[in-house]
């Protein structure tokens, strides 16, 4: 991070990331970067036949099997549209699904309920083991990174690769698109697919041995990027997130949270409370600069919604008394991990670590780079 403050003249991104530059007219990394972005995607007539290509495949792949496609499912707008579209617009056969791990909020359960009853389609949900999740998710709390929310995300993509493999699925449709969520800050949280940075981390600060957690390899972490299975469909048509809202508010029952990924409790505090709290990171800047490139809303919007609180102060200090009583830890206890010296993804174990350490790395570190940097933006939306 550079001494001196400086924000980005096109979107909202700031020197709270440390690793963020500028061009000479002051446009950042992440605007440029979300520019190639774009021109790289299809568009128009390419992007609709590419679209018809591949609902016409999931469609032939599927067809000795009840579901031809699986989707992620947690409830908020992307997953939500996704499943809209999969099913009324292309015709196709999903089956959701969903990790359960015990952060759900009342509203996103009877979102949820509403989709796939609306939509007349099946959900598969994984619950997972709370004791040793509770653990895991408290080691990455005392590991005082600011990727505590690797887990949840790690353990989301590893259930829906098990699925797909139990119901023998060759197809994952996600909501994961360029357009609205391409400004990524690295260290703001990173390593989602590195299951060797769980394991590190959880034999330094955890109780318990990992067990029964959903958890991929050294191997997961390049098929995510290159595997031909994921399917980030929002990426072939023109995804306008406000029309997103307004059709699945109509057609779904769907209710808004009031912030991306608010549909869990534990996403709500740690994003809307213990980044900016203890890291100075407010991940609303990544997602309002996204949704400024798209066109969605203006700088000065931005700038505006940024003065407010993530959340009100009632709703943080609910949400901190259940979130302590949930993790059985002392409000004392609670305070000490909040004091605790910041740490980074680098200071742990992980199999980025032990490649670093390899004689191949100058012929890969230029992957890794891209890996890291996929992985996180290929969390489920």
């Amino acid at each position: 991070m550079t001494d001196k403050y400086r924000i980005c003249t096109k979107c909202v991104m700031d020197t709270t990331d440390p690793d963020i530059t500028f061009n000479e007219v002051g446009v950042c990394n992440h605007c440029t970067h979300y520019d190639k972005q774009m021109d790289q995607l299809p568009k128009g007539k390419e992007a609709q036949e590419i679209l018809s290509k591949l609902i016409e495949q999931i469609k032939r792949d599927g067809q000795s099997n009840d579901y031809d496609c699986i989707i992620g499912l947690s409830g908020g707008v992307d997953s939500t549209y996704v499943a809209y579209l999969v099913k009324e617009k292309f015709g196709l056969r999903p089956l959701a699904v969903h990790l359960d791990n015990g952060w759900n909020s009342e509203l996103s359960v009877i979102n949820m309920e509403n989709i796939v009853k609306k939509l007349d389609i099946d959900l598969y949900t994984h619950v997972i083991d709370w004791e040793e999740f509770k653990d895991i998710q408290l080691s990455f709390l005392k590991s005082s990174t600011p990727d505590s929310e690797v887990p949840s995300d790690h353990a989301i993509f590893s259930v829906l690769r098990q699925v797909a493999k139990k119901y023998k699925i060759k197809h994952v449709i996600n909501g994961i698109n360029v357009k609205t969520e391409s400004h990524h800050a690295l260290s703001w949280s990173q390593g989602h697919s590195d299951f060797g940075y769980i394991k590190g981390v959880q034999r330094m600060f955890g109780t318990k041995k990992i067990k029964t957690f959903p958890h991929g390899n050294r191997l997961t972490i390049f098929e995510d990027v290159f595997s031909k299975k994921w399917i980030n469909i929002l990426n072939y048509i023109d995804y306008d997130k406000n029309d997103a809202k307004r059709i699945i508010t109509e057609k779904l029952d769907w209710k808004d949270y009031g912030g991306k990924h608010y549909e869990s409790i534990y996403t709500k505090f740690f994003q809307g409370y213990i980044l900016p709290q203890k890291f100075g990171y407010d991940k609303r800047k990544m997602h309002l600069s996204s949704l400024i490139c798209a066109g969605v809303l203006t700088r000065d919007e931005a700038l505006k919604e940024l003065e407010q609180p993530p959340y009100p102060i009632q709703e943080q200090l609910d949400d901190r008394e259940y979130l302590i009583k949930k993790f059985k830890i002392t409000p004392e206890e609670f305070e000490e991990i909040m004091n605790r010296p910041a740490k980074t993804y680098y200071d742990y174990p992980s199999y980025y670590g032990k490649i670093l350490k390899s004689k191949f790395l100058p012929k890969i570190k230029k992957a890794l780079k891209f890996i890291l940097v996929k992985s996180k933006s290929d969390v489920n939306s």
